[in-house]
Protein backbone atom coordinates (compact mmCIF):
# COMPACT_ATOMS: atom_id res chain seq x y z
CA UNK A 1 0.00 0.00 0.00
CA UNK A 2 1.24 3.45 -0.89
CA UNK A 3 1.99 6.06 1.71
CA UNK A 4 -1.12 8.03 2.66
CA UNK A 5 -3.69 5.64 1.18
CA UNK A 6 -6.41 3.84 3.14
CA UNK A 7 -6.10 0.06 2.71
CA UNK A 8 -9.10 -1.82 1.25
CA UNK A 9 -11.15 1.37 0.86
CA UNK A 10 -12.90 1.86 -2.50
CA UNK A 11 -14.31 5.31 -3.18
CA UNK A 12 -16.79 5.63 -6.06
CA UNK A 13 -17.21 9.14 -7.43
CA UNK A 14 -20.36 9.46 -9.55
CA UNK A 15 -21.01 12.15 -12.14
CA UNK A 16 -24.00 12.73 -14.39
CA UNK A 17 -27.56 11.53 -14.18
CA UNK A 18 -29.59 9.45 -11.75
CA UNK A 19 -29.10 6.37 -13.97
CA UNK A 20 -25.37 6.59 -13.23
CA UNK A 21 -26.21 6.85 -9.54
CA UNK A 22 -28.12 3.56 -9.70
CA UNK A 23 -25.21 1.88 -11.49
CA UNK A 24 -22.80 3.05 -8.78
CA UNK A 25 -25.12 1.94 -5.99
CA UNK A 26 -25.36 -1.57 -7.45
CA UNK A 27 -21.58 -1.75 -7.84
CA UNK A 28 -21.05 -0.54 -4.27
CA UNK A 29 -22.92 -3.42 -2.67
CA UNK A 30 -20.99 -5.93 -4.78
CA UNK A 31 -17.65 -4.36 -3.80
CA UNK A 32 -18.62 -4.34 -0.12
CA UNK A 33 -19.57 -8.02 -0.33
CA UNK A 34 -16.08 -8.62 -1.74
CA UNK A 35 -14.56 -7.49 1.54
CA UNK A 36 -13.80 -3.85 0.81
CA UNK A 37 -14.82 -0.81 2.81
CA UNK A 38 -16.73 1.55 0.52
CA UNK A 39 -17.17 5.30 0.30
CA UNK A 40 -19.29 7.30 -2.08
CA UNK A 41 -18.31 10.68 -3.52
CA UNK A 42 -16.06 11.12 -0.54
CA UNK A 43 -14.42 14.53 -0.46
CA UNK A 44 -11.27 12.77 0.62
CA UNK A 45 -8.73 12.04 -2.09
CA UNK A 46 -7.15 9.30 0.00
CA UNK A 47 -8.21 5.73 -0.75
CA UNK A 48 -6.75 2.42 -1.81
CA UNK A 49 -8.91 2.49 -4.96
CA UNK A 50 -10.96 5.22 -6.64
CA UNK A 51 -13.54 4.46 -9.32
CA UNK A 52 -14.93 7.44 -11.27
CA UNK A 53 -18.31 6.84 -12.92
CA UNK A 54 -18.31 9.40 -15.72
CA UNK A 55 -20.87 11.24 -17.84
CA UNK A 56 -20.24 11.86 -21.55
CA UNK A 57 -23.56 13.26 -22.70
CA UNK A 58 -22.73 16.90 -23.56
CA UNK A 59 -19.66 19.13 -23.49
CA UNK A 60 -20.12 20.49 -19.96
CA UNK A 61 -20.53 16.97 -18.57
CA UNK A 62 -17.46 15.73 -20.46
CA UNK A 63 -15.36 18.60 -19.11
CA UNK A 64 -16.49 17.88 -15.53
CA UNK A 65 -15.60 14.20 -15.97
CA UNK A 66 -12.13 14.97 -17.34
CA UNK A 67 -11.45 17.53 -14.62
CA UNK A 68 -12.39 14.93 -11.99
CA UNK A 69 -10.15 12.29 -13.56
CA UNK A 70 -7.22 14.71 -13.57
CA UNK A 71 -7.83 15.62 -9.94
CA UNK A 72 -7.52 11.99 -8.91
CA UNK A 73 -4.53 11.44 -11.21
CA UNK A 74 -2.81 14.14 -9.17
CA UNK A 75 -3.80 12.36 -5.95
CA UNK A 76 -2.38 9.13 -7.36
CA UNK A 77 0.91 10.78 -8.26
CA UNK A 78 1.15 12.10 -4.71
CA UNK A 79 0.67 8.61 -3.27
CA UNK A 80 -2.82 9.18 -1.85
CA UNK A 81 -4.54 6.74 -4.26
CA UNK A 82 -3.11 3.36 -5.21
CA UNK A 83 -5.42 2.34 -8.05
CA UNK A 84 -7.52 4.62 -10.27
CA UNK A 85 -10.28 3.28 -12.53
CA UNK A 86 -12.67 5.10 -14.83
CA UNK A 87 -16.06 3.73 -15.94
CA UNK A 88 -19.33 4.98 -17.41
CA UNK A 89 -20.48 6.93 -20.42
CA UNK A 90 -17.38 9.03 -21.15
CA UNK A 91 -15.19 5.95 -20.95
CA UNK A 92 -17.56 3.96 -23.16
CA UNK A 93 -17.58 6.68 -25.78
CA UNK A 94 -13.93 7.77 -25.78
CA UNK A 95 -11.97 4.90 -24.25
CA UNK A 96 -9.16 4.82 -26.83
CA UNK A 97 -8.69 8.59 -26.76
CA UNK A 98 -8.71 8.66 -22.96
CA UNK A 99 -6.12 5.88 -22.73
CA UNK A 100 -3.81 7.91 -24.92
CA UNK A 101 -4.49 11.27 -23.27
CA UNK A 102 -4.56 10.13 -19.62
CA UNK A 103 -2.51 6.92 -19.39
CA UNK A 104 -2.09 7.34 -15.62
CA UNK A 105 -5.53 5.75 -15.14
CA UNK A 106 -4.97 2.08 -14.35
CA UNK A 107 -7.90 0.85 -16.43
CA UNK A 108 -10.90 2.19 -18.30
CA UNK A 109 -14.29 0.47 -18.34
CA UNK A 110 -17.45 1.36 -20.24
CA UNK A 111 -21.07 0.97 -19.17
CA UNK A 112 -22.51 -2.35 -18.00
CA UNK A 113 -19.03 -3.63 -17.08
CA UNK A 114 -19.66 -4.44 -13.42
CA UNK A 115 -18.40 -8.01 -13.72
CA UNK A 116 -15.10 -6.90 -15.28
CA UNK A 117 -14.59 -4.23 -12.60
CA UNK A 118 -15.14 -6.76 -9.84
CA UNK A 119 -12.68 -9.15 -11.47
CA UNK A 120 -10.12 -6.33 -11.59
CA UNK A 121 -10.61 -5.88 -7.84
CA UNK A 122 -10.08 -9.60 -7.29
CA UNK A 123 -13.73 -10.21 -6.52
CA UNK A 124 -16.70 -11.75 -8.29
CA UNK A 125 -20.35 -10.98 -9.00
CA UNK A 126 -22.67 -12.03 -6.16
CA UNK A 127 -25.82 -12.66 -8.15
CA UNK A 128 -28.03 -12.96 -5.09
CA UNK A 129 -27.32 -9.26 -4.49
CA UNK A 130 -28.19 -8.03 -8.00
CA UNK A 131 -31.58 -6.61 -6.89
CA UNK A 132 -29.90 -4.77 -4.00
CA UNK A 133 -27.82 -1.60 -3.69
CA UNK A 134 -26.17 0.76 -1.24
CA UNK A 135 -28.26 3.93 -1.24
CA UNK A 136 -25.98 6.93 -1.53
CA UNK A 137 -28.52 9.69 -0.97
CA UNK A 138 -31.26 10.22 1.61
CA UNK A 139 -32.71 6.93 2.80
CA UNK A 140 -36.34 7.83 2.08
CA UNK A 141 -36.24 8.08 -1.72
CA UNK A 142 -34.56 6.06 -4.43
CA UNK A 143 -34.32 5.95 -8.20
CA UNK A 144 -35.51 2.75 -9.84
CA UNK A 145 -34.09 2.16 -13.32
CA UNK A 146 -36.58 0.13 -15.35
CA UNK A 147 -34.64 -0.13 -18.61
CA UNK A 148 -31.32 0.46 -20.28
CA UNK A 149 -30.54 2.20 -23.57
CA UNK A 150 -32.84 3.86 -26.10
CA UNK A 151 -34.31 3.06 -29.52
CA UNK A 152 -35.11 6.66 -30.44
CA UNK A 153 -33.03 8.34 -33.14
CA UNK A 154 -33.08 11.95 -31.96
CA UNK A 155 -30.53 13.75 -34.09
CA UNK A 156 -28.76 15.50 -31.18
CA UNK A 157 -28.50 12.60 -28.74
CA UNK A 158 -25.52 10.32 -28.11
CA UNK A 159 -27.26 8.00 -25.64
CA UNK A 160 -28.13 5.18 -28.10
CA UNK A 161 -24.51 4.88 -29.26
CA UNK A 162 -23.30 4.92 -25.63
CA UNK A 163 -25.92 2.79 -23.91
CA UNK A 164 -27.18 0.72 -26.82
CA UNK A 165 -30.68 -0.34 -27.77
CA UNK A 166 -33.63 -0.23 -25.38
CA UNK A 167 -33.75 -3.20 -23.01
CA UNK A 168 -36.63 -3.34 -20.53
CA UNK A 169 -36.13 -5.09 -17.22
CA UNK A 170 -38.84 -7.71 -16.58
CA UNK A 171 -41.66 -6.54 -14.32
CA UNK A 172 -41.04 -9.22 -11.69
CA UNK A 173 -37.37 -8.15 -11.35
CA UNK A 174 -38.37 -4.50 -10.96
CA UNK A 175 -40.98 -5.37 -8.34
CA UNK A 176 -38.43 -7.41 -6.39
CA UNK A 177 -35.99 -4.50 -6.35
CA UNK A 178 -38.75 -2.08 -5.35
CA UNK A 179 -39.82 -4.35 -2.48
CA UNK A 180 -36.26 -4.48 -1.17
CA UNK A 181 -35.97 -0.69 -1.36
CA UNK A 182 -39.31 -0.26 0.44
CA UNK A 183 -38.25 -2.79 3.07
CA UNK A 184 -35.16 -0.67 3.70
CA UNK A 185 -37.21 2.45 4.37
CA UNK A 186 -37.68 4.01 0.93
CA UNK A 187 -41.02 5.83 0.76
CA UNK A 188 -40.69 7.65 -2.56
CA UNK A 189 -39.79 5.63 -5.64
CA UNK A 190 -38.67 7.53 -8.74
CA UNK A 191 -38.95 5.48 -11.93
CA UNK A 192 -36.29 6.41 -14.47
CA UNK A 193 -35.44 5.41 -18.03
CA UNK A 194 -34.22 7.20 -21.09
CA UNK A 195 -37.78 6.74 -22.36
CA UNK A 196 -40.40 5.49 -19.90
CA UNK A 197 -43.07 5.62 -22.61
CA UNK A 198 -41.38 2.74 -24.46
CA UNK A 199 -41.20 0.44 -21.43
CA UNK A 200 -42.12 -3.18 -22.19
CA UNK A 201 -42.43 -2.90 -25.96
CA UNK A 202 -39.24 -4.89 -26.56
CA UNK A 203 -39.98 -7.82 -24.24
CA UNK A 204 -43.78 -7.88 -24.02
CA UNK A 205 -44.70 -6.62 -27.48
CA UNK A 206 -46.65 -3.68 -26.05
CA UNK A 207 -46.12 -0.67 -23.81
CA UNK A 208 -46.49 -1.89 -20.24
CA UNK A 209 -45.75 1.10 -18.02
CA UNK A 210 -49.35 1.21 -16.68
CA UNK A 211 -49.14 -2.47 -15.71
CA UNK A 212 -45.78 -1.96 -14.02
CA UNK A 213 -47.06 1.04 -12.05
CA UNK A 214 -50.19 -0.88 -11.06
CA UNK A 215 -48.00 -3.62 -9.60
CA UNK A 216 -45.87 -1.09 -7.71
CA UNK A 217 -49.00 0.41 -6.16
CA UNK A 218 -49.46 -2.81 -4.19
CA UNK A 219 -46.31 -2.13 -2.12
CA UNK A 220 -48.03 -0.69 0.93
CA UNK A 221 -45.16 1.19 2.55
CA UNK A 222 -44.52 3.31 -0.55
CA UNK A 223 -46.04 6.76 -0.15
CA UNK A 224 -45.19 8.20 -3.57
CA UNK A 225 -44.35 6.81 -7.02
CA UNK A 226 -42.88 9.39 -9.41
CA UNK A 227 -42.38 8.99 -13.17
CA UNK A 228 -39.48 10.55 -15.06
CA UNK A 229 -38.94 11.06 -18.80
CA UNK A 230 -42.22 10.21 -20.53
CA UNK A 231 -41.50 10.66 -24.24
CA UNK A 232 -44.33 12.46 -26.10
CA UNK A 233 -44.57 9.97 -29.01
CA UNK A 234 -46.19 6.77 -27.81
CA UNK A 235 -47.17 8.38 -24.51
CA UNK A 236 -48.87 5.66 -22.39
CA UNK A 237 -52.37 7.08 -21.94
CA UNK A 238 -53.16 4.56 -19.22
CA UNK A 239 -50.83 6.47 -16.91
CA UNK A 240 -53.23 9.42 -16.92
CA UNK A 241 -56.08 7.16 -15.82
CA UNK A 242 -53.92 5.66 -13.06
CA UNK A 243 -53.02 9.11 -11.76
CA UNK A 244 -56.67 10.08 -11.57
CA UNK A 245 -57.48 7.14 -9.33
CA UNK A 246 -54.33 6.64 -7.23
CA UNK A 247 -53.01 9.37 -4.94
CA UNK A 248 -49.78 7.38 -4.45
CA UNK A 249 -48.76 8.30 -8.01
CA UNK A 250 -47.38 11.82 -7.93
CA UNK A 251 -49.31 14.33 -10.04
CA UNK A 252 -46.08 15.03 -11.86
CA UNK A 253 -45.52 14.49 -15.56
CA UNK A 254 -42.01 14.93 -16.91
CA UNK A 255 -42.42 15.07 -20.70
CA UNK A 256 -39.36 16.45 -22.55
CA UNK A 257 -40.64 18.04 -25.76
CA UNK A 258 -37.33 19.78 -26.76
CA UNK A 259 -39.13 22.05 -29.28
CA UNK A 260 -42.57 22.89 -30.67
CA UNK A 261 -41.75 24.05 -34.23
CA UNK A 262 -42.64 21.30 -36.74
CA UNK A 263 -39.62 22.23 -38.79
CA UNK A 264 -37.26 21.86 -35.82
CA UNK A 265 -38.91 18.66 -34.62
CA UNK A 266 -38.26 17.14 -38.06
CA UNK A 267 -34.63 18.28 -38.01
CA UNK A 268 -34.27 16.86 -34.49
CA UNK A 269 -35.85 13.55 -35.64
CA UNK A 270 -38.19 13.64 -32.68
CA UNK A 271 -41.00 11.51 -34.24
CA UNK A 272 -43.71 13.79 -32.79
CA UNK A 273 -45.21 16.86 -34.40
CA UNK A 274 -46.13 20.20 -32.89
CA UNK A 275 -49.91 19.69 -33.08
CA UNK A 276 -49.75 16.22 -31.51
CA UNK A 277 -47.57 17.62 -28.74
CA UNK A 278 -49.99 20.46 -28.08
CA UNK A 279 -52.94 18.06 -28.09
CA UNK A 280 -51.23 15.76 -25.58
CA UNK A 281 -50.22 18.59 -23.26
CA UNK A 282 -53.71 20.08 -23.39
CA UNK A 283 -55.22 16.69 -22.64
CA UNK A 284 -52.97 16.34 -19.59
CA UNK A 285 -54.05 19.76 -18.34
CA UNK A 286 -57.69 18.98 -19.01
CA UNK A 287 -57.76 15.56 -17.33
CA UNK A 288 -55.21 16.23 -14.59
CA UNK A 289 -55.64 19.91 -13.76
CA UNK A 290 -53.76 19.52 -10.47
CA UNK A 291 -50.69 17.91 -12.05
CA UNK A 292 -47.34 19.66 -12.44
CA UNK A 293 -46.08 19.36 -16.00
CA UNK A 294 -42.32 19.50 -16.49
CA UNK A 295 -40.40 19.71 -19.75
CA UNK A 296 -36.94 20.32 -21.17
CA UNK A 297 -36.01 22.33 -24.26
CA UNK A 298 -32.98 22.70 -26.50
CA UNK A 299 -32.10 26.18 -27.71
CA UNK A 300 -29.86 26.79 -30.71
CA UNK A 301 -30.00 23.42 -32.46
CA UNK A 302 -28.53 23.67 -35.99
CA UNK A 303 -31.05 25.28 -38.31
CA UNK A 304 -33.08 27.00 -35.58
CA UNK A 305 -34.18 30.32 -37.04
CA UNK A 306 -35.61 33.34 -35.28
CA UNK A 307 -39.04 32.22 -36.52
CA UNK A 308 -38.59 28.75 -34.96
CA UNK A 309 -37.35 30.25 -31.72
CA UNK A 310 -40.17 32.79 -31.55
CA UNK A 311 -42.73 30.00 -31.99
CA UNK A 312 -41.13 28.13 -29.10
CA UNK A 313 -40.99 31.25 -26.93
CA UNK A 314 -44.66 32.06 -27.59
CA UNK A 315 -45.69 28.49 -26.83
CA UNK A 316 -43.81 28.48 -23.52
CA UNK A 317 -45.38 31.81 -22.58
CA UNK A 318 -48.85 30.53 -23.42
CA UNK A 319 -48.81 26.98 -22.07
CA UNK A 320 -47.12 27.96 -18.80
CA UNK A 321 -45.27 24.83 -17.77
CA UNK A 322 -45.01 24.27 -14.05
CA UNK A 323 -41.36 23.21 -14.33
CA UNK A 324 -38.93 23.89 -17.16
CA UNK A 325 -35.30 23.25 -18.01
CA UNK A 326 -33.52 24.76 -21.03
CA UNK A 327 -30.19 23.64 -22.47
CA UNK A 328 -27.99 25.24 -25.09
CA UNK A 329 -27.42 22.81 -27.95
CA UNK A 330 -24.16 20.85 -27.68
CA UNK A 331 -22.64 19.70 -31.00
CA UNK A 332 -21.75 16.05 -30.40
CA UNK A 333 -19.58 13.99 -32.72
CA UNK A 334 -21.14 10.74 -33.84
CA UNK A 335 -24.71 12.04 -33.59
CA UNK A 336 -26.78 12.70 -36.71
CA UNK A 337 -26.74 16.47 -36.12
CA UNK A 338 -23.06 16.44 -35.30
CA UNK A 339 -22.21 14.72 -38.57
CA UNK A 340 -24.79 16.24 -40.92
CA UNK A 341 -25.12 19.86 -39.81
CA UNK A 342 -22.81 22.74 -39.10
CA UNK A 343 -23.13 24.16 -35.60
CA UNK A 344 -24.52 27.32 -37.17
CA UNK A 345 -26.18 29.08 -34.24
CA UNK A 346 -23.54 31.22 -32.45
CA UNK A 347 -22.97 30.45 -28.77
CA UNK A 348 -23.99 33.99 -27.80
CA UNK A 349 -27.34 33.45 -29.55
CA UNK A 350 -27.81 30.08 -27.85
CA UNK A 351 -27.07 31.57 -24.45
CA UNK A 352 -29.36 34.53 -25.10
CA UNK A 353 -32.23 32.20 -26.00
CA UNK A 354 -31.63 30.04 -22.92
CA UNK A 355 -31.57 33.15 -20.73
CA UNK A 356 -34.76 34.57 -22.23
CA UNK A 357 -36.70 31.31 -21.94
CA UNK A 358 -35.62 30.85 -18.33
CA UNK A 359 -36.55 34.46 -17.54
CA UNK A 360 -40.02 33.76 -18.91
CA UNK A 361 -40.22 30.62 -16.81
CA UNK A 362 -39.05 32.46 -13.71
CA UNK A 363 -41.96 34.87 -14.06
CA UNK A 364 -44.43 32.03 -14.67
CA UNK A 365 -43.12 30.06 -11.70
CA UNK A 366 -43.32 33.08 -9.42
CA UNK A 367 -46.95 33.63 -10.36
CA UNK A 368 -47.92 29.95 -10.06
CA UNK A 369 -46.18 29.70 -6.68
CA UNK A 370 -47.97 32.83 -5.51
CA UNK A 371 -51.31 31.12 -6.07
CA UNK A 372 -50.31 28.39 -3.58
CA UNK A 373 -50.17 30.76 -0.61
CA UNK A 374 -52.87 29.74 1.87
CA UNK A 375 -53.08 26.17 0.56
CA UNK A 376 -52.11 23.05 2.48
CA UNK A 377 -49.74 20.69 0.65
CA UNK A 378 -48.53 17.24 1.52
CA UNK A 379 -44.74 17.53 1.82
CA UNK A 380 -41.90 15.07 2.38
CA UNK A 381 -38.98 16.30 4.50
CA UNK A 382 -35.59 15.87 2.81
CA UNK A 383 -33.17 17.59 5.20
CA UNK A 384 -32.48 20.53 7.47
CA UNK A 385 -30.56 23.62 6.40
CA UNK A 386 -29.96 26.36 8.95
CA UNK A 387 -33.27 27.58 10.32
CA UNK A 388 -35.39 25.65 7.82
CA UNK A 389 -36.47 22.11 7.18
CA UNK A 390 -36.38 21.51 3.42
CA UNK A 391 -39.14 19.47 1.80
CA UNK A 392 -40.94 18.84 -1.47
CA UNK A 393 -44.50 18.40 -2.60
CA UNK A 394 -45.60 15.72 -5.06
CA UNK A 395 -45.06 18.35 -7.78
CA UNK A 396 -41.30 18.41 -7.26
CA UNK A 397 -38.54 15.91 -7.88
CA UNK A 398 -35.30 15.96 -5.86
CA UNK A 399 -32.48 18.28 -6.92
CA UNK A 400 -34.17 19.66 -10.05
CA UNK A 401 -37.42 21.28 -8.89
CA UNK A 402 -38.89 23.64 -6.30
CA UNK A 403 -38.52 23.13 -2.57
CA UNK A 404 -40.63 24.00 0.45
CA UNK A 405 -38.78 25.82 3.25
CA UNK A 406 -40.50 25.05 6.54
CA UNK A 407 -40.11 27.14 9.66
CA UNK A 408 -41.01 25.33 12.87
CA UNK A 409 -39.71 24.58 16.36
CA UNK A 410 -40.77 20.96 15.91
CA UNK A 411 -38.20 18.38 14.87
CA UNK A 412 -39.22 17.16 11.43
CA UNK A 413 -37.61 13.84 10.55
CA UNK A 414 -36.24 13.33 7.02
CA UNK A 415 -38.55 10.96 5.19
CA UNK A 416 -41.63 11.94 7.17
CA UNK A 417 -44.65 13.41 5.40
CA UNK A 418 -46.50 16.44 6.74
CA UNK A 419 -49.37 18.69 5.79
CA UNK A 420 -47.76 22.10 5.32
CA UNK A 421 -49.62 25.40 5.23
CA UNK A 422 -47.99 27.56 2.54
CA UNK A 423 -47.38 31.02 3.96
CA UNK A 424 -45.29 32.63 1.22
CA UNK A 425 -43.48 32.07 -2.04
CA UNK A 426 -40.56 33.04 -4.28
CA UNK A 427 -39.78 32.29 -7.91
CA UNK A 428 -38.69 28.70 -7.27
CA UNK A 429 -39.47 28.09 -3.59
CA UNK A 430 -42.40 27.97 -1.21
CA UNK A 431 -42.44 28.78 2.51
CA UNK A 432 -44.67 27.14 5.08
CA UNK A 433 -45.39 25.80 8.55
CA UNK A 434 -46.79 22.42 9.70
CA UNK A 435 -50.55 22.26 9.95
CA UNK A 436 -50.96 18.84 11.58
CA UNK A 437 -49.31 15.54 12.46
CA UNK A 438 -47.06 13.68 10.00
CA UNK A 439 -48.30 10.77 7.92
Amino acid sequence: MQKGTVDKLVNIVTLGCSKNTVDSEKLLIQIRKGGYAVAYDSSSETADTVIINTCGFINDAKEESIDTILRYVKASREGRVRKLYVMGCLSERYRDALQQAIPEVDKYFGVNNMEEILQELGSTTHRELLPERVLTGPAHYAYLKVSEGCNRKCSFCAIPMIRGKYISSPIDEIIREAEILAGNGVRELILIAQDLSYYGLDIYGKRELPRLVSRLLSIESLEWIRLHYLYPAGFPSGVIDLMKDNPKICRYIDIPIQHISDRMLRIMKRSHAGKATRDLLNRIRRELPDAAVRTTLIAGHPGETEKDYNELREFISGYRFDRLGVFAYSHEEGTYSGEKYADDVPMKVKESRVYELMAIQQSISAELNGHKTGRVLKVVIDRREGDYFIGRSEHDSPEVDNEVLISTKEELVPGSFHDILITGSAEFDLFGTPSKNPY
